[in-house]
Formats: structure tokens, sequence, C-alpha cells
């Protein structure tokens, strides 16, 4: 584990997080670290940050650079001209087709959400044996985004990898811009069982030394070895609209026998967006002194948890606060002291058996960049598909590493806890 990881990991961990002490500068500290976190595993858009050359260590763009970045703009040129004009640029389909045109003409490349398998794969693996060998050796890949690509030129001697790393991206004209290249050494380095190649690296920036102190920061995880088109499927339609951010469906045991742990007001949150296109209704308070309570009609709320649950509403209700007289569950939106550490891993499905009674079980590996591990923890998820494309949700068997604990996890606040952090103050509201 990185340096840069055990301290943000302390920094989490510490009293700022402890619920005994939430207040105001929790919340301030908190919000500030949801915009300023530092390794991102997604380059943000242009319109988010705007970067140039002087502001990063030095890195002088060569004449070979410059003709291969025209080259691979000319190679997909026609995908993103017709992509630009169907309205579907960053469409998986148009991002697969990317890839493989890049593979085509001997680039090794991939999605940015590792959704496609990599492309010219060989190449990968040849340079990840020259650094465990020691030996000098020099890759690229291209990562293709939603909105362009990321350039990798990887070079390797005595087994120090040094990354050169340039962000491009198509304006409203259809012109390819260079956001951004920046080139540093690699503090962590490896190809993992898992089959991905994972670095992380820090490079100074004016902005990011002005706001943290401190270096910024680049972290990737890229899958170098091939996965079953189902596992992908599989996880983009069951587990990764859900995902580990403010829920703990994957991240405690639970069956329909015994729902042990689970917290439905939570999948609320993420079930309803599923169900009804649109977001939830019921928001926090702009004012985050305030706390929110709604009470929401009980047909609504049992509705969008018995669409993906096989769970009666007796046990629902139990694990809830149904107040009878108004039919309703009483719901409090996550406010800002129940905010998580921002950067969770994601779900990647890996294997799956489909059993004898329709369900299918899903082996699913947490992958997380900002941690340099392609299998933080893994858990088994048993799914029931359902007619015309529903589905529900069986059971999930969580796996940790030894004394690992879900730290970055938080549940949310009890009644009492609640109460302590808005000063007792509500502002009831129906639906």
């Amino acid at each position: 584990m990185s340096m840069l990881w055990k301290k943000k990991r302390w920094f989490w961990k510490t009293g700022l997080h402890d619920r005994n002490r939430r207040n105001s500068l929790f919340a301030t500290v908190a919000m500030i670290l949801l915009i300023l976190a530092g390794c991102g595993h997604d380059m943000p858009e242009a319109s988010d940050i705007e970067i140039t050359q002087a502001d990063h260590e030095a890195y002088v763009s060569d004449e070979k650079d410059f003709s291969d970045t025209e080259r691979i703009a000319e190679i997909l040129n026609d995908i993103y001209d017709e992509a630009a004009g169907a309205n579907t640029l960053g469409n998986l389909d148009i991002m697969r087709r990317m890839v493989i045109r890049l593979g085509e003409n001997g680039y090794v490349a991939v999605d940015s959400g590792n959704q496609v398998d990599m492309t010219q794969a060989e190449q990968a693996l040849k340079f990840c044996k020259a650094v465990e060998e020691k030996e000098i050796a020099e890759l690229t890949i291209i990562v293709i985004t939603e909105t362009g690509f990321r350039k990798f030129d990887l070079n390797t001697e005595d087994g120090n990898v040094n990354i050169a790393s340039g962000y491009y991206q198509y304006d409203q004209n259809g012109s390819l811009q260079n956001r951004g290249t920046v080139s540093y050494p690699a503090d962590f380095w490896q190809y993992t069982e898992e089959g991905y190649i994972i670095f992380e690296g820090s490079y100074f920036s004016d902005e990011n030394f002005a706001l943290t102190l401190s270096d910024a920061s680049e972290c990737m995880a890229l899958r170098v070895l091939p996965l079953d088109e189902k596992c992908r499927e599989w996880n983009r339609k069951y587990i990764l609209p859900i995902g580990y951010g403010q829920n703990n469906l994957f991240l405690c045991n639970w069956s329909e026998d015994d729902f042990g742990d689970l917290d439905f007001y939570d999948l609320f949150d993420r079930l309803y967006p599923m169900m009804h296109s649109q977001p939830v209704p019921y928001l926090t308070d702009e004012n985050t002194g305030t706390g929110a309570v709604y009470q929401i009609p009980g047909d609504l709320f049992e509705n969008v948890i018995g669409e993906y649950f096989h769970v009666d509403r007796e046990t629902l209700r139990s694990k809830t606060t149904y107040i009878t007289e108004l039919a309703a569950y009483e719901y409090r939106p996550r406010g800002v002291y129940e905010v998580e550490y921002p950067e969770v891993a994601y779900p990647e499905v890996v294997s799956y058996t489909e059993n004898e009674d329709g369900t299918i079980t899903l082996n699913i590996h947490a992958v997380s960049p900002s941690g340099n591990m392609s299998k933080e923890f893994s858990h088994i998820t048993v799914i029931r598909p359902l007619h015309e494309g529903g589905f529900q949700y069986v059971s999930n068997e969580i796996i940790l590493p030894e004394d690992y604990d879900i730290w970055w996890h938080s549940n949310r606040l009890t009644e009492e806890e609640w109460k302590e952090a808005y000063g007792g103050e509500d502002e009831a509201r129906g639906d």
C-alpha cells in the first residue's frame, strides 16, 4: 500500500470521522475532501480543470509524440464524426469500436472503465516482464475516455518506471485539444494476479499546491487480461448501479432468510432511480444545519424495495421506521454528517455460475485504483433474473482480508446521533 494511500486512510479515520465529535468543522472538512480528493481514476472534464504545461514538472513534447497523437486522431476520426453526429460520443459501443480500431493499427488500447478487452495486450505483458527483469523497454497505452483519450508513454530501466501522461479532448468543433501533459516517476508499480497494471505517481501543480500544499497525484488501474463478456454485462446490469458508495448491499452478509444489517433507506436511494429513471425526490435541506424528515407513502417505498428484493412487508417495516397512522415510512436523507470517503473501489464481476434454480452466483472483486489494488476485497452475490428483464438480489457474502475493516463506509446516523448532530431540529415534510 502506497504512503499516499496510508495518509489518506489515516486522515479519514482520525477523530474527524468519529461521530462523537461531529460538528461544523467536520462538515466543512468533509465537503473539502469531496472536492479536493487526490488520486482520481478518471480525468476531470476540461470544464472542471484547465491544465497548462507550465504548471507541471518539465515535460517536452517531442516530434514523435506529436506525430503519434496526430496518427491516433486520424485513426479514430471517422468513428468520432459518426458518434458526434448521432450524439453517441461516450457510448460503450463507440468506445469499444475505438479500442478495437486502435488495436488493429498496432496500439495497446483500453477504455477508461475497463469494460472492453485491452488490445495488443501481449505488448503490455512484455513490458511488465521487462520491469520485473530490470530490462530497458517502452510502451504506449491509449485509454479511450468519453470525450477523448489518455496517452501514457511508459519507459522502464533497472526496474524503475517513468510515465508521460497526456490528456486529449475533442472540443465543440471536433478538434482534438491537448488539455495537459505531465511526467513523473511511478512511486508504485505492479502487475497484479488479477491481470491489472496499476501505477501511481505525483507531480507538481501550482493549482493543486495552492489548495492542498502537496503535489498532484495520478493513479491508474488498467485491466490487461481479457474478461468474459457475460461478466461485464451482468456487472453493468446488477452490480455497478449500486456500487459500494453510501449503501451496504455488498458490504455485509445477508440472505432472504436473514437480511442482517441491510440499510433499506440507502437501498431506496439507489433503487428508486433504477426503477423510475429519475432522481430520488426527497432531498437534503439546503440549510446543512437543518435535518429534513419526510413521510414516504408506504406503497411507494414498498414497491421500490419489493421490485428488487423478495421481502415481506412485516420484515421491511421492522427494519425501518413505519408510521402506522400515516401509512408512511419516515425517511431522513443522508446529510453532511454522513458523508463517505469519495474514492471508493468499484465492483468487477470476474466469474459466475448459472444455478439450476435459475439464480446466478456472481464472484466479484472490489477494484481500488486509488488504493493500488485490483482486489481490495471480494464478495459473492446471488441474483434472481425475472421475466421482462427484471431481477432480484437474493444474498451476499463478503470476503474480507485479515484485519480489514470497511473504513471508508459511513452508516446513516441513528435517531439519537441524528438529533445530536442537528440539535434536535427537524423539518417534517410530506410526500
